[in-house]
Order: C-alpha cells, then sequence, then structure tokens
C-alpha cells in the first residue's frame, strides 16, 4: 500500500493500529492532543479478554511484553451485600481468560513498539472536512493541517472524525461514576482493603453500587456508581472536595463501614466521570477514505468490553488493510461490515452488561444469580 494512514488518537485502539500497520510496512502517523505519554493519568485496571484484546496484541506481536505487565492475583473477584458480608469470594487461580493491567503500562508497550516519531504529539484535531477522491483534511488547533488519502478516527467519545460519516452525537447514559484513590491500602485503610481483597470488589444496590479495584503499588481505585441526572452532580462543588466527598458518601448513608470508607477515607480529590453513548448499533454508509475505530465508532457505558474492542478494532483494520493493499475501499468495507455487528452484540449481551444499575435486581443476590446465568450460557 503505498497511500499512507493518518490516525487522529493515540489510545490503545489507534496505536494498536499503528503497530498491525507497521508489522506490514504500511506507512502511518498518529496524531494525538495530548503534549507527551505523560501528560496525564491514563486511568487505572483493564481486564483484557482473551476472546478479543488479547487477540489483538497477537496480531500486533506483543503477547510477551503483555505478558510481562500482568498483575498476579488480580482476576479475584469479590460481591458484597451493603452491610459487608461476603457473598461471592472467588480466587484468581491464574485460569481465567481475564488478566489485569495498568491501562498506563499496556499503552507504554503499544507506544515503545513503534518506530520514534510515528506518534505526533501536541496535535489536537479540530474540525476536518472531506476533499476530493477519497482525501480528507484535518485542522489541528493550532492551525496547522494535514491533508490524508486515508484518515482514521480513533479519537473517543468527542471525535472530530465523526461527523464526515455520521450525525449522531452522544448522550448521556443516565449514570456517572465518582472516582477516588486510597494509597497505602493495607496498613492505612486495612478495613477497606481487607473488604476489597486481592482483586476487584463490587457491591451493588438498585441505582447504585460501590466497586473497588486493587491496583498495583498497594492502590485501591474506588468507582462510586450512580443512577442521577447530570442536574444532580452539577449541584454538587466537586472543587470543594470535602463536601463533595460529603455528599456522594450520604448517599450510601447505613452501608457499612469498611465500604463507605472507600469514598469518605479517599486520598485524592473525588472525581466525577458522566457516562455517554452512541445509538446502539449505529451504522454509516460507505464514505471512501475514512473509517473510525473504538470509542468514536460505538461509544457505550463502562461495560468492561470498551478498551478491549478498541483494540481488536484497530488490529482487524489493521489487517484488512494489509490483505487489500490495492483496495482501500475493499479493506475498509471488509472492517465495518464485521465491526458493526461486533460492536452491537458486545453493548448489549448479557456478559458485557451483566446488571443495569436502575434495576430491582442490581443486589448482591441478583448480580451473582446474573453471574452464573452468564456462566452457563457461555
Amino acid at each position: 500500500m503505498h497511500t499512507p494512514v493518518t490516525i487522529i488518537g493515540a489510545g490503545l485502539g489507534g496505536l494498536t493500529l499503528a503497530r498491525v500497520l507497521y508489522v506490514h510496512g504500511i506507512p502511518v502517523t498518529v496524531y494525538e492532543a495530548e503534549s507527551s505519554p505523560s501528560a496525564r493519568m491514563q486511568g487505572g485496571m483493564l481486564d483484557i479478554h482473551d476472546y478479543n484484546g488479547q487477540l489483538a496484541l497477537k496480531a500486533a506481536g506483543l503477547m510477551d511484553e503483555f505478558q510481562a505487565i500482568v498483575l498476579e492475583g488480580r482476576q479475584a473477584m469479590r460481591v458484597l451485600d451493603r452491610d459487608g458480608t461476603v457473598l461471592l469470594d472467588e480466587a484468581d487461580d491464574g485460569t481465567g481468560g481475564r488478566p489485569e493491567v495498568q491501562r498506563a503500562d499496556l499503552r507504554q508497550i503499544l507506544l515503545n513498539s513503534l518506530p520514534a516519531g510515528t506518534v505526533r504529539w501536541g496535535h489536537k484535531a479540530g474540525s476536518t472536512r472531506a476533499l476530493c477522491e477519497g482525501r480528507h483534511e484535518v485542522t489541528f488547533a493550532d492551525g496547522t493541517t494535514v491533508v490524508s488519502g486515508l484518515l482514521v478516527g480513533a479519537d473517543g467519545a468527542w471525535s472530530r472524525v465523526r461527523p464526515l460519516l455520521s450525525d449522531a452525537i452522544p448522550e448521556y447514559a443516565g449514570t456517572s461514576f465518582v472516582e477516588t484513590y486510597l494509597f497505602g491500602a493495607d496498613t492505612r485503610h486495612p478495613a477497606a482493603a481487607k473488604a476489597v481483597g486481592g482483586g476487584s470488589m463490587m457491591a451493588p444496590s438498585p441505582g447504585k453500587e460501590i466497586f473497588a479495584h486493587r491496583e498495583s503499588g498497594d492502590t485501591l481505585h474506588t468507582y462510586v456508581a450512580l443512577s442521577r441526572p447530570l442536574d444532580w452532580f452539577a449541584a454538587i462543588d466537586f472543587t470543594d472536595a470535602a463536601a463533595a466527598t460529603a455528599r456522594i458518601a450520604a448517599e450510601f448513608d447505613g452501608w457499612a463501614p469498611e465500604l463507605t470508607a472507600l469514598i469518605t477515607d479517599g486520598d485524592t480529590a473525588p472525581v466525577l466521570r458522566p457516562h455517554y453513548a452512541m445509538p446502539t448499533g449505529l451504522r454509516w454508509d460507505r464514505v471512501p477514505g475514512v473509517t473510525l475505530l473504538g470509542d468514536a465508532a460505538h461509544l457505550t457505558a463502562p461495560n468492561g468490553e470498551g478498551a478491549n474492542l478498541a483494540m481488536l478494532d484497530g488490529a482487524e483494520l489493521g489487517k484488512a488493510l494489509a490483505a487489500h493493499p490495492d483496495d482501500i475501499e475493499a479493506a475498509l468495507t471488509e472492517y465495518e461490515q464485521a465491526m458493526f455487528p461486533r460492536s452491537a452484540e458486545a453493548a448489549t449481551f448479557g456478559g458485557a452488561e451483566v446488571h443495569k444499575l436502575d434495576s430491582d435486581d442490581n443486589t448482591a443476590h441478583g448480580m451473582i444469580s446474573k453471574f452464573k446465568e452468564y456462566e452457563q450460557g457461555r
């Protein structure tokens, strides 16, 4: 293929695509808004699944590097009732298909696998427009432009490339996370650390949930899920960490103190993460010279599949382009025809969205029943 590929976004999906293209000798440049690889925290833990994310890493030739960053024991899972009773406690016996890694470590092995200069940092896409013969122009925030013969939007929820293909925009999904971290947990927060255990812990209730993950370095990462309208969160002053923490904790009044400590004893200010989603099953007509992957193509509220799907999208697109070196449109058609149903299934199947936060069944017992149903149906 003589047409260089231009990727907007150096997240996991865009970097996986870049790596697979590089493996196949296809020239590629990635433009990323962040100023450097360390410009911000890259999020918490990711479980990389053997049926999508790991397939992408195999296509990228990075399984050895991936195995080296796996955090042993983190596939352990607990489900607790709101009174702190442990109702499910599954140990990590090393045989599960969802090993856990830190997102930043995974991104770094992808970056390390690319030649220097592949990623152009500090290039925030501002707008895009179609030219002719399948070419597109991207204008960056600093006024510079690039013209691409093949443009891939890997730029997430608020993609600047998506308008070339669809008028759809993300809408609030009705739920949000409030995140905080507890450091030195075993010594400084022993009760909370014991409740979480060695991997992940979920304490669900209709309309609300406390989820926590044991990350590297004796850190607990708390995700408080609440089903509330945006206006409800807007009334909370998150610049006042103490007041915001108290307001969120009040939603869990009467819960076991080792669970509410995951909110009230946070060592970082609470951070609001609203969830947005695109219409499930979103499709678009084939437009020459441009496509999307990951959240830019099929944003959903968090369900455990987003990063894995983005990586698989990148790998599958890269393989399709390598298989059709003289016919870009055939490659893009092949990729999209597989990507559309794959992403729609991931947004709706029982294992991806084990429970609905608003459901009356969103209880510890209800969640365990759903887990059992899913496992029996696999």
